[in-house]
């Protein structure tokens, strides 16, 4: 077994916002490597789709709940904590993003945002708490971004970027207190990545186009992709990085280095 070979055989991952983009990536990324996964959808016919696409990689186990509906969320606690408290593993990659002027934000716009944060919060409250009873440990991963590191004028995003960087402290905070349990908790904060949450203020059919337009943004010379993601998180989760816990690692494609 090669230092680098990631192995969750016998191990369960949560993936909140689970059923397509990085969240998607991520949970075949652990089926592909042994473990099992639960992922999470806005609709019951996003959540059967994700099962049943992941399910050729393995056992996958597909969960709806609007995390805008705190009733939805509360029955969400209830099913994590019924049927899958045995999960040691936990990525909160629900997201969505559509770029507004801060003087144009209104009250929906922004509680938009913090309603997802709200959601995170307490779900992994519960897994957390599920994993501490265990006694087995954990590892947990948050995706933030690097909006929430720095403003970029083509994409005005004020709400989004401090509900992302109130993750990225959350992170920080889960780390140390939740250290004596052995659960790590880290984050990621990646930069323009081809994923469906670009659909909301881009026509379907020019979104790739569109994308094509930040490639030069990164130094690197390209966006990022699902799986460019995924290696990171799942890595994080892994035993690999066990004395890695409370960091947010820049996945970026060297925007945080520097522009060209």
């Amino acid at each position: 077994m090669s230092s680098t070979h990631l192995d969750f055989t016998g191990r369960k991952v949560v993936v909140i916002g689970g059923t397509s983009g990085m969240g998607y990536a991520i949970a075949r990324h652990v089926l592909e490597n042994g473990g099992t996964a639960v992922v999470t959808g806005r609709s019951q016919a996003n959540a059967d789709e994700a099962e049943a696409g992941l399910s050729a990689h393995g056992k996958a186990y597909g969960l709806a709940a609007d995390l805008a509906d705190p009733a939805a969320v509360e029955r969400l606690r209830t099913v994590l904590s019924e049927e899958h408290a045995d999960a040691t593993l936990l990525v909160n990659a629900a997201g969505v993003f559509a770029p507004k002027s801060f003087l144009e934000h209104t009250f929906e716009d922004y509680d938009r945002y913090q309603a997802i944060n709200r959601a995170f919060f307490f779900l992994t409250q519960t897994v957390a708490a599920n994993m501490i009873a265990r006694g087995a440990g954990g590892s947990i991963v948050n995706i933030g971004s690097m909006w929430a590191h720095q403003a970029i004028a083509a994409t005005p995003s004020s709400a989004y970027s401090m509900a992302k960087a109130g993750l990225h402290s959350l992170t920080q905070h889960l780390a140390m207190e939740l250290a004596p349990h052995n659960i790590r908790v880290n984050a990621v904060a990646p930069a323009v990545v081809r994923t469906p949450i670009y659909e909301e203020f881009i026509p379907k059919s020019d979104v790739e186009s569109a994308l094509d337009g930040f490639n030069g943004f990164h130094p690197i010379g390209r966006t990022g992709t699902p799986d460019d993601i995924a290696a990171t998180v799942t890595f994080l989760l892994s035993e690999q990085t066990g004395w890695v816990t409370g960091a947010v690692w820049d996945i970026d494609g060297g925007v945080m280095a520097g522009r060209n």
